[in-house]
């Protein structure tokens, strides 16, 4: 039975047959409660559930490489409301680190096949930041053992990058950031590993076309709740689910600060957005429910149906006049003009 949620039996079921519930999965998953055991997993009929692989040690960064705060201590300092307007040089720094950012996730792309391990391709990102000269904004970061986040199948985000080799089929989000210059650059996306199913391919396209509905509307005096409001009108006619328990977040010094960035309707996201403000725009849209469980990792984020799950991700520049996305693709035109 769905967490959280409860299905009538003329639902359609979880696993997604298009069957009813009450001709499908509900006879079992009650028999399961009767007997005191556990709810069979939810995974979509053609998909076996992602099992986490063995986490290699932490990876070491050179001696020359300018470092974070909590690079050895795991413990970000400062304010997350420090620092919110960038002046002239904050945003120079910012454009360099955004640069670099995009080019370390283009180098790691690359090497998305399948037979590749996520650890690989950690690897792989590891040593581009270093090329660049910048540090790994993700390792230590609160802990966390990578240098960047491999999120496959159903996992919405935060995958920890370990033995697993990626299969022909999956999908897996690739989310990159570097500290370069005292500024952090931050953006992801969802790539497809050999040949996938339709319905993969337009879970990817409808999560990038929502990121961008959500970007298309922001310009000096927008609310951030905007941002959700957007997304939502674009992606639940869709029949997707908006995961809401992760949310974009402003970003430059520090990794993590104001706004918060809601990407479903939240009218309490009332920030507004200034000339100067740099945060990511972020959505995580699944297949199915917008739950979530979380691995006994402390960090992998799942899809309560395991349903596949899909992420794109820019950091974005309010502007005098309206946005600037700073993680374009290097020759890339800016999408939105006023």
């Amino acid at each position: 039975m769905r967490t959280g949620h409860k299905i009538a039996p003329n639902d359609l079921c979880w696993c997604g047959t298009g069957k009813k519930y009450k001709k499908c999965h509900q006879g079992r998953d009650l028999l399961a409660q009767l007997n005191g055991g556990q709810v069979p997993s939810r995974t979509p009929v053609g998909f076996k559930a992602l099992e986490p692989g063995r986490v290699s040690p932490m990876r070491q960064v050179q001696t020359q490489i300018v470092k974070p705060d909590y690079f050895s201590t795991g413990k970000p300092q400062g304010s997350r409301d420090q620092g919110l307007i960038k002046n002239a040089d904050q945003i120079q720094r910012m454009r360099r680190a955004c640069r670099a950012a995009r080019e370390v996730l283009e180098i790691t792309k690359r090497a998305v096949a399948p037979g590749v391990t996520t650890d690989q391709l950690d690897a792989i990102a590891h040593q581009a930041y270093q090329d660049l000269g910048g540090y790994p904004s993700c390792l230590n970061y609160h802990g966390f053992p990578k240098s960047i986040c491999t999120s496959v199948n159903e996992v919405i985000c935060h995958g920890i990058p370990d033995s697993r080799p990626l299969e022909d089929g999956d999908i897996v989000n690739l989310d990159i950031t570097i500290w370069l210059d005292g500024m952090h650059g931050d953006l992801s996306e969802t790539v497809a590993v050999g040949t996938i199913d339709q319905a993969s391919a337009a879970l990817m396209q409808v999560t990038h076309q929502a990121m961008l509905e959500g970007i298309k509307v922001l310009r000096p005096g927008v609310r951030i709740c905007e941002i959700g409001r957007a997304i939502e009108a674009y992606v639940l006619p869709k029949g997707y689910g908006i995961t809401r328990a992760f949310v974009g977040h402003g970003i430059g010094e520090l990794f993590h600060m104001d706004p918060q960035v809601p990407h479903y309707f939240d009218p309490s996201a009332t920030f507004i957005c200034r000339p100067g403000h740099t945060f990511t725009v972020e959505p995580m849209i699944n297949q199915g429910t917008w739950d979530h469980q979380s691995w006994g990792d402390g960090w992998t984020a799942v899809t309560a149906d395991r349903k596949r799950s899909a992420q794109y991700e820019h950091t974005v520049l309010i502007t005098d006049s309206g946005v600037e996305i700073l993680t374009l693709p290097d020759g890339a035109a800016q999408p939105f003009t006023y």
